[in-house]
């Protein structure tokens, strides 16, 4: 008997770690096609005679196209088990990302990038669901931190193996080196993450029903307030940090890769430390620290004076830490907040809401932004002290969500979930 149960815990813990490994690596690859456009701008300019505009819009039109994907998402994705939906998803990303290498139009990347965001923007919330279904809340918060730092890989190695597969060849590479990696991901999504239908309900027929209480749920409503004020803080003061430190604190152009490589490098390695923390002393409890040290990070950014690459990588490392921690702790809190048979649909509806805050909270930005004669960015503190406000609006947001009401779960899933993971390690 002892035996036995030690072989099922192994195979548990080989299921769950494989569930990571999958989500994460889907995190990763998504995120890292979102932020390899933006290095490549001067290749677009010269060879697709891409102006500002243009570029501007090639950028937002993935977060936008997600937007909307999100809100169509959330009537749909319950309905289907979470690795059918995921996996659909990620394959519709794939697809997207490969037109993207393959484009040769300024109107062809852009239909790309509109294409790629409908599928890519909705696979993170899809998959901070299946981590609220597998990982029970004690451990949540460790699960989220690993995803999250698929973020931070993404900053540590997208900016520069950008430029360097787009300088040795040309913007088409990043995209079909991108698009070649999803597919060994793609197979080993479909091999390690479980079914999981106990979200589905066949007596549930109204689907109507099941949106309207998504998106009126008083614990719901909460929740996306808490992602609003979240993601306009952050996305009015993150999307003009470069041009800010080259332009006023002296920081030269082609030393920026090492400005996000140390910051990604830094909130890689704190995104465990800080999921590890909200596992233990309580995610609303690390959130409160964590928040408004992110707030004083916005403050001393859009203020740094010319003091040199080392301080501007400091501050820029401090800043990712403290942003990705208290992502951290809010999507834990956030996902415990949801009950299992409408977290899907949920956080689709999520997943919208916060690229659409984001693109708000840098267009906010952009009105308030202005240059000098000289060059220099004027009134970037301005921005820093809305961000400030949105941020520390957040902390009463967080102190007024609550944990879901779950309901029991059918005694059968888990058996079966038992059984074939025990069958799984002994074939590993």
């Amino acid at each position: 008997m002892g035996d036995s149960q030690a072989s099922a815990a192994r195979a548990a813990s080989l299921r769950e770690l494989g569930i990571l490994v999958s989500l994460g690596a889907v995190q990763f690859t998504s995120i890292l096609d979102f932020i390899l456009i933006m290095p490549l701008e001067p290749q677009l300019e010269r060879k697709l005679g891409v102006t500002p505009e243009q570029f501007g819009l090639i950028v937002s039109s993935y977060t936008i196209a997600a937007g909307i994907t999100g809100f169509v998402a959330s009537s749909l994705v319950d309905r289907f088990s979470r690795k059918t939906a995921f996996l659909a998803l990620y394959i519709g990303f794939l697809v997207g990302t490969l037109f993207c290498g393959v484009a040769n139009t300024y109107p062809q990347l852009l239909a790309a990038r509109i294409v790629t965001g409908m599928f890519g923007g909705v696979l993170g919330g899809l998959a901070m669901a299946i981590v609220g279904d597998v990982f029970p809340d004690e451990r949540r918060g460790r699960a989220t931190g690993f995803l999250m730092s698929a973020f931070s890989m993404a900053s540590i190695f997208g900016v520069p193996f950008g430029l360097f597969l787009g300088n040795l060849y040309d913007w088409h590479a990043p995209f079909l080196m991108l698009a070649a990696l999803g597919l060994p991901i793609l197979f080993l999504s479909m091999w390690c993450l479980p079914t999981l239908k106990g979200h589905l309900n066949k007596s549930d027929v109204n689907q109507w029903a099941k949106m309207k209480e998504t998106y009126t749920h008083p614990n719901h409503i909460r929740a996306f307030l808490l992602i609003i004020s979240m993601m306009l803080g952050t996305f009015m003061v993150v999307p003009f940090i470069a041009p800010y430190l080259v332009s006023n604190a002296g920081i030269a152009e082609k030393d920026l890769p090492w400005v996000y490589f140390g910051g990604g490098l830094c909130s890689f390695f704190s995104s465990f430390l800080i999921g590890k923390w909200a596992d233990k002393y309580g995610k609303l409890k690390v959130y409160r620290i964590v928040a408004p040290f992110s707030a004083l990070m916005m403050i001393i950014l859009t203020t740094l004076p010319k003091l040199g690459l080392l301080v501007a990588v400091a501050a820029v490392s401090m800043m990712m830490v403290s942003n990705s921690g208290r992502m951290i702790a809010a999507m834990a809190m956030i996902n415990g907040s949801v009950e299992n048979r409408l977290r899907g649909g949920f956080m689709s509806a999520y997943s919208s809401i916060q690229h659409i805050s984001s693109g708000v909270g840098a267009y906010i930005a952009g009105l308030i932004v202005t240059k000098s004669s000289s060059g220099e960015m004027q009134h970037y503190g301005w921005v820093g002290l809305a961000g400030v406000t949105s941020t520390l609006l957040s902390l009463w947001l967080a102190g007024r969500l609550r944990p879901a009401q779950q309901a029991p779960k059918p005694v059968a899933e888990p058996m079966e979930d038992l059984l074939e993971n025990v069958a799984a390690a002994e074939a590993f």
